[in-house]
């Protein structure tokens, strides 16, 4: 759970002027590898036409590595890292990324812990400073750590009254049974109430070490420096973590549905199947397929089946989601109690459809040019790229898949998308978490 502080309203928004002033040209990515001389690997993107320098970090393992008992521990130690490092409190080290409009935070996940990076290039002596405070010697003083402590709670106060909130929880248990992914990376109500501040400690010890470390950086700086600042900002970090890996699994494929009653007027849904990893030989093939079945928003065949003829549900959708041990298709919707089983039925049969006929050769060209198309607006920033370098490296692809990878979209065949959904999609196999009071089921 990214836990944001009020005072950074001001930051964002002066480095949301400074996109609008000082646009990243989009495309114009040369990808670079950067070994530091004590051997820490980062890509870089150089961009010296603005001031501005975006870093991205993950470490692997997060919420997964959660023991059980204490779940939620990544996600409040990531809300941590930046209240307070160092000789800072956390009123001191707040106030110099303000004071310098910095961004610096944290977030976990349960692939991993990711820190952001955000400054000024003439400020780049103390961003990174202080982000090497932040992984190298956080404090987890007591205020702080009581004040998160009650925003997490707060928010998954929230959560447990939110039916979308709910049924993906339930759902994911339901997926992965005994396995760690079957818990939410925020934790439980339960759980946070419970860490003290040596587990916080002993999370930092284990976890950010380097190497579970995986670094993405764009803009305002030279391959010679980054490798300098690379050893000064986590060259003191431990050489490996004493964690065991997350272990791989197959998420369940039985189906079946699960109502949690909700005095609701409306039903909220989550459904889904197994899915696959991102190198996998089908996935650009079933990326396609899920654009054309429920991932293009209007143009998809859920949205037109179940919102444009019907008027059943204002949104339906469905979404690969390649997880480093796992893989999943998930969708959702929400529609009157009434009707959910007419929506659900249609679900089924576009998911059926799909799988027995395929698409057409102008849903599938439409497809690829509008995915094709789109991709430059994920190059529209600095910390846009420094995310994808990022997540290229996690999912293994080669650091030339910004070059290839239009090109593999433009490959995938009306075949190989028929192929994909005939191994993915089984309509009486979804897996229905249903919050409400759905009739006629």
């Amino acid at each position: 759970m990214a836990v944001l502080r009020s005072l950074r309203s001001r930051t964002l928004g002066l480095f949301a002027a400074l996109t609008v002033l000082l646009p990243l040209p989009a495309l114009a990515v040369t990808v670079e590898k950067v070994v530091s001389p004590g051997g820490i690997v980062a890509w870089l993107v150089q961009d010296h036409s603005n001031p501005i320098i975006s870093l991205e970090v993950t470490f692997r393992g997060g919420a997964a590595l959660d023991p059980a008992a204490k779940s939620g521990l990544a996600a409040m130690a990531a809300g941590l890292l930046d209240e307070g490092a160092g000789p800072y409190d956390s009123q001191a080290f707040q106030g110099k990324l303000e004071d310098l409009v910095i961004t610096l935070g944290f977030d976990a996940g349960r692939d991993g812990l990711r820190g952001h990076l955000k400054t000024l290039s003439e400020n780049r002596d103390t961003a990174f400073d202080l982000f090497r405070l932040a992984v190298t010697q956080p404090r987890f003083d007591k205020e702080p750590v009581e004040r998160i402590r009650g925003q997490i709670l707060s928010g998954l106060m929230r959560e447990a009254q939110d039916p979308n909130s709910q049924a993906s929880r339930a759902w994911f248990e339901a997926m992965f049974p005994g396995h760690p992914y079957a818990r939410s990376a925020h934790g439980s109500v339960e759980t946070v109430r419970t860490i003290q501040v040596g587990d916080l400690r002993a999370f930092a010890k284990s976890h950010l070490a380097l190497d579970r470390l995986v670094v993405g950086v764009v803009g305002d700086i030279t391959p010679d420096e980054l490798a300098r600042r690379l050893d000064a900002t986590f060259g003191a970090l431990p050489a490996k973590s004493p964690l065991p890996p997350v272990p791989d699994v197959a998420a369940r494929a039985g189906g079946g549905l699960r109502v949690i009653d909700k005095d609701n007027p409306q039903t909220t849904a989550i459904f889904g199947l197994p899915g696959i990893g991102r190198r996998d030989p089908d996935w650009y093939a079933a990326y396609v397929m899920n654009y054309i079945l429920g991932g293009g928003g209007f143009s998809s065949r859920l949205t037109e089946e179940v919102r444009e003829k019907r008027g059943l549900a204002y949104s339906v959708y469905s979404y690969l989601v390649p997880m480093e041990h796992s893989g999943l298709m998930i969708g959702g919707v929400a529609t009157e109690n009434g009707r959910f089983a007419e929506s659900i039925r249609l679900i089924r049969e576009e998911f059926r459809r799909m799988r027995d006929e395929g698409p057409s050769e102008q849903e599938l060209t439409d497809a690829k040019t509008y995915l094709n198309g789109s991709f430059p607006l994920q190059l529209d920033s600095t910390a846009g790229i420094a995310g994808l370098l990022l997540q290229i490296q996690i999912d293994d692809l080669g650091i030339d898949f910004l070059d290839r990878r239009n090109a593999l979209i433009s490959a995938v065949t009306l075949d190989a998308v028929r192929q994909a959904a005939r191994r993915l999609l089984d309509p009486d196999a979804l897996t229905i978490v249903a919050v409400g009071r759905p009739a006629g089921m």
